[in-house]
């Protein structure tokens, strides 16, 4: 273990070292992170970019006393290692080991957890209005990045935020711009200049003046406020938050610890609302992060000694490749298609669709509710939207989609990425529940495709279809999706993958390949069990369902990688409710009324019982419960 590092074992120990003993542990740290997350994978490049950040916030604040919100979270990483989970890290992001993200059960010092963006600045104010209720005097600090700077929801807690005058602490950490030495050195007087309370005195004592003077105090005020607000929004790069209510400080080196450290303080001290501009480098330390930061914002685990190279690829490609370049080659033979993202080009794959048809790609930022709306506003004028977003996130834009594309019944195209079991990243990025939330939206038709091959069909079967469209599919690769030919699927219609008298298990998605292994083991202790992909899961293949729930002579199994209230499950016991088949005996697999953690996608599916093993016995339950309810006469098997 590193020198300095070794002896940290909480905040406290951070406030007697000087600057080059935390610069040396700034070293240490990013040497400490390169080391676990190699092994463990994780967001790599946000974390090394905000080293010296975290030391300077636990050396000139107390937490937990003082209260510090990371948006999104990924960047937590150093705030873990500062708040005594160091010896913790083999476990980060392995089943029931230390989360990715801040979490309450862990320490104390995370007091809210965050996943998804531009939710600090809310929840800070929320803390910070508390404090005054219940007159306490601690620090509310929300770190948020310039990139969740372009949620709405981050500018709708500004505004509250300037308008309340509350004390509150907002850290812009930016990682986009350069840092000039010229701007950052004014902007840095500046700063100390406005924050001097010697200042705030003068201002006040000169007002006081000029207001008592007879006749014209009044508007000699308000011209000198005139001419300084002009000369502010020339020479101050934060007028507009200033406009806000904030007072603005930076932008200042953030990787330059004493001037960390002195505008910090300088925000301690000032009474109202401040936002601290910051100025960091993504991945910095690491030369290869530094130069892909996208590909290493988040990694799997790696060599240390030989990093992976992002054009590297393993020769089975991912769900997310297959619908790029399916959609690459539709928009190729259709100019009305146009591709959204939410901030997350690379993410959704649409990175190449980007560079192929600059014009007809649309990155909106982090503003999922904006995308959507935006795709409604342009499938008016009879484009053909792609909205690209991952399954979490797309729960961001529930009225938008309900409201303003559904209602209207306009042929917008929804790509779910990450849907199902994600694994490592957790509670927060785990895509369980777009079918309830989707499903019972009017217009709104759903397609699971369960390979590849699947998706690229369903895929043109979206675009061909005049109404809105969702298509949900995991992250990870697409084994055993053979390059083909799409086409258009018979529109909704399911499909019979193997016969069975017994039991009919009716699998969405990547559970389709686990159900028919449940069924090859069931035969050999001679169970007949059919096994069906519905393909659609709005609309239902009624015929196709109906027709094997009467053949089937134990009942039904679903199974579906998604919560079980409201999901393909319930949807199938409210057609047989439709058509008076309640007493056709049913077993749903899914995920039950919880949040699930973070862990391995297998293993996670392991404790869901998800897995063709799990199958096989609901398989068997379900038999062995009906045979005890049906007369004898109808128990025997042919």
């Amino acid at each position: 273990m590193a020198a300095q590092l070794s002896s940290i074992n909480g905040p406290e120990d951070l406030k007697q070292m000087s600057v080059r003993e935390l610069n040396e542990l700034a070293c240490e740290i990013r040497r400490f992170l390169l080391e676990h997350v190699s092994q463990t994978g994780g967001h790599l490049a946000p974390n090394l970019g905000v080293v010296e950040l975290t030391l300077a916030l636990h050396v000139v604040f107390d937490s937990p006393h003082d209260q510090l919100i990371w948006d999104v979270g990924h960047q937590c990483y150093v705030h873990k290692i500062l708040t005594g989970r160091r010896r913790l890290f083999n476990t980060l992001r392995q089943y029931q080991g230390l989360s990715g993200f801040p979490k309450r059960k862990e320490s104390e010092h995370d007091v809210f957890e965050t996943g998804h963006s531009s939710t600090s600045i809310s929840a800070a104010l929320g803390l910070a209005h508390a404090r005054d209720l219940r007159g306490e005097k601690n620090h509310v600090i929300a770190v948020i990045g310039d990139g969740s700077m372009s949620g709405g929801m981050a500018f709708e807690a500004l505004n509250n935020a300037g308008d309340a005058g509350t004390n509150l602490i907002v850290v812009l950490n930016d990682n986009e711009m350069s840092i000039s030495q010229n701007v950052g050195g004014l902007a840095a007087y500046l700063g100390r200049l406005r924050t001097d309370p010697k200042y705030f005195r003068l201002k006040e004592d000169i007002e006081e003046i000029v207001k008592r003077i007879p006749h014209i105090g009044g508007k000699v005020l308000k011209s000198a406020e005139r001419v300084k607000d002009a000369v502010k929004s020339l020479i101050v790069p934060g007028m507009f938050f200033e406009e806000l209510g904030f007072t603005y400080l930076g932008p200042v080196n953030g990787h330059q610890i004493d001037a960390l450290l002195g505008v910090l303080r300088s925000a301690k001290n000032t009474h109202g609302p401040v936002l601290i501009h910051v100025l960091t480098k993504k991945g910095k330390g690491f030369i290869s992060a530094e130069c892909k930061p996208d590909f290493y914002h988040g990694v799997g685990p790696f060599d240390l000694s030989d990093p992976p190279d992002p054009g590297y690829s393993s020769g089975v490609p991912s769900f997310t490749e297959i619908f790029s370049d399916s959609l690459v080659k539709a928009a190729q033979e259709n100019e009305k298609i146009v591709a959204i993202t939410a901030a997350m080009a690379s993410g959704t794959g649409l990175d190449r669709f980007a560079k192929l048809f600059p014009r007809r790609f649309f990155d909106v930022g982090i503003a999922e509710q904006h995308a959507v709306t935006f795709a409604a506003g342009l499938a008016v004028k009879e484009f053909r939207p792609v909205v690209a977003i991952y399954s979490t996130f797309l729960q961001r834009a529930y009225d938008q989609i309900l409201h303003d594309v559904c209602m209207q019944n306009l042929p917008v195209l929804f790509a779910l990425d990450r849907a199902g079991v994600v694994g490592e990243d957790g509670e927060t990025h785990h895509g369980l529940f777009d079918i309830s939330y989707l499903r019972q939206m009017p217009n709104m038709s759903f397609i699971i495709p369960r390979d590849g091959n699947l998706l690229r069909s369903a895929l043109n079967t979206g675009l061909a279809h005049q109404g809105p469209v969702a298509i949900r599919y995991p992250r990870g690769k697409a084994e055993g999706s053979e390059v083909g030919d799409a086409k258009l699927l018979p529109w909704g219609r399911g499909e019979v993958l193997r016969t069975g008298r017994d039991v009919t298990v009716l699998a969405v998605g990547t559970l389709v390949e686990a159900a028919m292994d449940a069924a090859l083991s069931l035969a050999e202790q001679g169970l007949s069990v059919a096994v069906v992909d519905p393909i659609f899961i709005k609309p239902l293949d009624a015929e196709m369902i109906l027709a094997c729930a009467q053949e089937s002579r134990y009942g039904l199994v679903t199974v579906e990688e998604h919560v079980l209230a409201g999901g393909f499950g319930s949807a199938l016991l409210e057609l047989l409710e439709q058509k008076n088949l309640t007493a056709i005996p049913v077993k749903r697999l899914g995920i039950p009324d919880c949040f699930v953690e973070h862990g391995a996608r297998d293993l996670l599916l392991e404790k869901l019982g998800l897995t063709a093993k799990h199958i096989a016995a609901s398989c068997l339950e379900l038999v062995k419960k009906t045979e005890k309810s049906m007369p004898w006469s109808q128990c025997g098997r042919e």
